[in-house]
Order: C-alpha cells, then structure tokens, then sequence
C-alpha cells in the first residue's frame, strides 16, 4: 500500500490533503506538533504522530515511526502578514525556521530511503505569492521563495535516482488559518505610517475575486504526488492559476 506522511496537518491544506489521500485509498501519516485523534477518520491506514519540523530530535522520531514514505508532502508553516519595517527579525527567523528550513530538513531525512528504493515524491507546498509580488507579505514570500529555488534544484538531483520534486501553489484561502498562525497578530505589525496603505490592501483581502479551496490545494497535492511527467509547479486554486497564466 502506498504511504504518504504530510506534515501540518492539524487545519486548513494539511488536515484536507490527509482526508484526500486516505479518501483514495491510501495509507496517511498525519503529523502535527500538538496530535489529535479527532480530526481524521478512525482508521487502520491513518497514524497520526507528533512532528514539530523545527526540531532535529521530533524529525529524527517521526521518521523512525513513520517506517517507509512513498510520498512526502511538506506542508507545516506559519504566517507572517504585516509592513516589513514593524517585523522582528526573531519573528522572520522563526518563519524560517518552519517555513524553509523546517522543509529542508524533512527532505534530508527522506531522500536516503526513497534513494535506495530509486521510488519516491517529495512534494512542496509554497504559495501564490511566489507567482507574484504581493505587499505585506516580504518575510513570508521570502521564505516560500527559498523553498521554490530549492525544490527546482533538488528535482534535477533527485532525478538521476528516479525520484521527483514537485511545487504546489496554493492561492488565497480566506478560510484557512493564514493569519492567526502567527505569533504576532496583524494589526501589530501595521504602523500609523503605513494604515492608509494597508487599509487598502485588508479590503482586498476581505473581498477577493478569485479563492483557492482547501480542497483544490489537496487535489493539486494528489495530482502532484502521482503525475509520473517532469512537471514541477502546481498552482492550486482558481486565483493561483490566473497569476501562473500571466507569469
């Protein structure tokens, strides 16, 4: 049976894409920092294991118990919305630390057994703002930007031992968790200099005219996971592939 593990799965893409994969028959490791057994269905092809992406020990177990992974979705981050002046840089490094070194690392501690079997995906999930240039959102775009650089060049390394990288783009999900999963709210990093500006933008935000899903971004995964073609990038949503279309 096919096994994929996915990381941040405690809501939005992470929590659908475990749904999605179990839907279709396959055997999902779940992994989240806090675990609950209520979110998924009961099942003997689901685990759940606790895997904080920041940490070389939680890797290093979850890993271990996981056994073998076929499919490697890296999907665990953490927002940062806000001027990038008002942004500490603690806060940018700790965006880092999950959203890009946190998927470095996983990476690393997948290849050498997909390697050995010359068999595996290993998926990333990025974002739409690495399609475009969006305002209050420069520590964020920067670090899903590393990881658009490195997944391209780890698919041309990878690929002499039969294995594949792939990028999926999610666009704006107003109903995801985006902005509260951060350690500093919003309107904190908004200086009086900068309200008017943002004000603006916010209402945008409030009111847009093109959304992704929660479950376009777990079909993208799917289709990423299995598409046995060279392809690299997969927006998801309808907004995220307009922006691809035009770039």
């Amino acid at each position: 049976m096919t096994t994929v593990l996915i990381t941040g799965c405690s809501s939005g893409y992470g929590l659908e894409t475990a749904r999605h994969f179990h839907a279709r028959g396959w055997s999902v490791i779940a992994t989240m920092r806090g675990p609950r057994n209520d979110l998924l269905p009961v099942s003997d092809r689901i685990r759940i294991l606790p895997l904080d992406v920041t940490r070389a020990d939680s890797i290093a177990e979850a890993i271990a118990a996981a056994g073998p992974i076929d499919v490697l979705v890296n999907n665990a981050g953490i927002g940062v919305v806000g001027a990038f002046e008002a942004t500490p840089m603690a806060h940018v490094r700790k965006v880092f630390e999950t959203n890009t070194f946190g998927v470095m690392a996983m990476t690393q501690a997948v290849i050498p057994q997909m390697r050995a079997r010359r068999s595996g995906v290993i998926v990333n999930v990025t974002s739409s703002v690495t399609l475009a240039p969006m305002p209050l959102a420069a520590a964020y775009t920067a670090s899903k930007q590393a990881i658009e650089g490195f997944t391209g060049s780890l698919a041309h390394e990878l690929g002499a031992f039969g294995l594949r990288a792939r990028l999926v783009e999610p666009g704006y999900a107003p109903t995801t968790r985006f902005a509260e999963n951060t350690d500093i709210p919003v309107m904190e990093l908004v200086p009086e200099a900068y309200a008017d500006f943002a004000g603006s933008i916010f209402a945008g935000y409030a009111n847009p005219t093109l959304t992704t899903r929660e479950s376009d971004v777990a079909e993208a995964v799917w289709l990423a996971a299995n598409d046995p073609s060279d392809r690299l990038r997969y927006p998801a949503g309808a907004d995220a592939v307009a922006l691809a279309s035009v770039g």
